[in-house]
């Protein structure tokens, strides 16, 4: 870890002020990271919507082994990837849907030259681009909020998405996950002051803010319509990325946030004033997404996940998460893989 990524510490990244900096930035970059705000239609699009998230479907998928349909690895070439490696000049290069506003996931280190896109995600990015194209900066990246993930890779608007994106049997009916490289749950983000005291009663008349089309909002409607949560429980505020969540919540527009833990810690490292509220409520996977016929592309990927899991992912674990979610790895570190998809 270089010596201007050890400089942003906890302390420079609280409250509103620090956030409008970030945020500036972010918007400063923005002709350097081509947005996919807006997808256009297409005659190849499937049809089918962002998942709502059911947790059992009548195809037998179960949400909690989802994350084991994934081919087996294999470092062979298909169509798929000869079209990458067939890119030339400056367009031969993989080009990957990512955050550039999750702090230490994928955002932008206004301590490096350039305001350098760095984090966990961007870590692997750069894994899988050294192993199709040899060479690691082989990348575009292109920042996709968190509802605009799917329709970004139905539209070929990128090779894959590498986005905190959980895998979900709903996900799995629009695009294929490679096995998972992270471990999360849902957990509450609230002010340290609040009477929220997590995913309990305490939220009964809150304001709680989720991302669109995250597995959050689909947890929370479900549990909300199922009488799992109180019905005064108010989840009208999504946004398309997670940080504006955050602004939400420091502006006093929310009571409290709720999202992937690892995230949420992320997000209060940003505010000190801020905290996680009780245990993690759910357990989430996150996976690599692909077109659902890139099965040779799934499988390279799958085999660039073996290596890192025993050469690369603990660095990067130190280099970026240990600061947010302990020093100890465990609960963080993905399950040993199973490839349960044939075809």
């Amino acid at each position: 870890m270089d010596v201007s990524r050890a400089r942003a510490s906890l302390r420079g990244w609280g409250g509103v002020a620090a956030m409008a900096v970030l945020c500036a930035l972010a918007l400063a970059f923005v002709l350097l990271l081509p947005r996919t705000q807006e997808a256009p239609a297409a005659a190849e699009r499937s049809g089918q919507k962002i998942a709502t998230g059911s947790r059992v479907r009548a195809d037998d998928c179960e949400d909690a082994t989802a994350h084991q349909r994934t081919p087996a690895p294999s470092g062979a070439d298909g169509p798929t990837i000869d079209a990458i490696k067939a890119r030339t000049g400056a367009k031969r290069k993989l080009v990957v849907g990512v955050d550039q506003n999750s702090y230490r996931w994928g955002y932008r280190n206004p301590n490096t030259e350039g305001a350098r896109l760095e984090g966990f995600d961007i870590d692997l990015v750069h894994r899988i681009a050294e192993d199709i194209l040899g060479d690691p900066e082989a990348v575009q990246f292109k920042a996709i909020p968190t509802n605009r993930r799917i329709p970004a890779i139905e539209d070929g608007r990128v090779d894959m998405v590498v986005r905190t994106m959980t895998i979900t049997c709903d996900r799995l009916r629009q695009v294929a996950f490679s096995t998972p490289y992270f471990k999360t749950g849902q957990q509450v983000l609230a002010p340290k002051s609040s009477p929220v005291t997590g995913y309990d009663d305490s939220l009964a008349g809150k304001k709680v803010c989720t991302a669109a089309g995250s597995t959050a909002y689909a947890k929370l409607a479900a549990d909300r319509k199922a009488g799992r949560l109180p019905a005064s429980t108010d989840l009208s505020t999504t946004v398309p990325n997670q940080l504006d969540c955050l602004v939400r919540l420091q502006l006093g527009e929310v009571d409290a946030v709720v999202t992937d833990g690892a995230l949420a810690a992320s997000q209060a490292a940003q505010d000190p004033a801020v905290e996680l509220k009780g245990e993690a409520f759910t357990t989430e996977y996150y996976g690599v997404a692909m077109k659902k016929d890139a099965t040779d592309l799934v499988r390279r990927v799958n085999r660039v996940l073996v290596d890192y899991r025993a050469h690369g992912w603990q660095s990067s674990y130190d280099d970026w998460l240990s600061a947010t979610l302990g020093k100890d790895s465990a609960a963080s570190k993905p399950p040993a893989p199973q490839y349960l998809r044939t075809s």
